[in-house]
């Protein structure tokens, strides 16, 4: 009888636990998705990628100093970014960089109905791939802001979704040395965020480029830098090649 009483109170205890404190079964069933921040490679690789929302002046430029350094980049384009800069949007894909959406319109993407995030990247990609020809693989929410919903949403329609792991803070205004100061602690299997019309952007690059080549890495598009299955996904946001394709949380 006493064994009974105290197993019944040791019960009672849990369930005030799990009710009172939030519960581990609310934590299993909220558990947060991620996206990819980075990617496990020993092989001395990074990716750079630009956001595009406003503004194309240095972009040319941009393409120029990659060319020049062998790089391929990735481009995150806002749809409202390729409506007003069509003839951009072409070059990018015709000098084989590679093109991520970057949404439709640029919003907080978490505060959406799945059915409104769903259509932020249909219709930017539609967009991209009706200038370019290429469906779109990639997606990188902005302002990072992301849910298990918007991330969901994503998978469904056959899109990765990156955010990075350096950042170049170049939106803020920092010197071309500043920038690349920051961008060269990079490792290999790390994603770097630029942005296509930051002031000091394009001086950056081949102090950026330079430093990380004495370092021995070298550059590849996000899509080929990440793995396309097989993966799982660390609560860190670092991608890892294993078949169980399963994503710890």
């Amino acid at each position: 009888m006493k064994q009974t009483v105290i197993a019944v109170s040791v019960t009672l205890v849990c369930v005030l636990f799990i009710c009172g404190m939030g519960g581990y079964a609310q934590v299993y069933a909220d558990a947060r998705e991620v996206p990819i921040y980075c990617v496990d490679r020993t092989d001395n690789v990074v990716s750079i990628s630009f956001d595009a929302a406003w503004g194309a002046d240095k972009t040319r430029r941009i393409m120029d100093v990659c060319d020049e350094y062998g790089v391929k980049a990735t481009f995150f384009l806002v749809g409202f970014w390729v409506d007003k800069y069509p003839d951009i949007t072409a070059e990018i894909s015709a000098r084989g960089f590679e093109i991520g959406t970057h949404s439709a319109t640029h919003p907080r993407m978490s505060e959406l109905t799945a059915e409104q995030c769903r259509n932020e990247l249909l219709v930017s990609s539609r967009k991209i791939f009706d200038i370019t020809g290429k469906p779109v693989e990639l997606f990188r929410p902005p302002f990072g802001d992301y849910d298990n919903e918007l991330l969901d949403t994503a998978k469904g329609l056959g899109l990765y979704s990156v955010q990075w792991s350096v950042d170049s803070l170049d939106w803020k205004g920092l010197s071309a040395v500043e920038i690349a100061q920051r961008v060269q602690r990079a490792q290999s299997g790390d994603i770097i965020l630029c942005h296509n019309n930051s002031d000091h952007i394009v001086e950056a690059l081949p102090l950026i480029f330079e430093a990380l080549r004495l370092k021995g890495l070298n550059f590849l598009p996000i899509g080929q830098l990440i793995y396309r299955d097989g993966y799982r996904i660390d609560n860190s946001g670092k991608q890892y090649a294993d078949r169980s394709a399963s994503v710890i949380v």
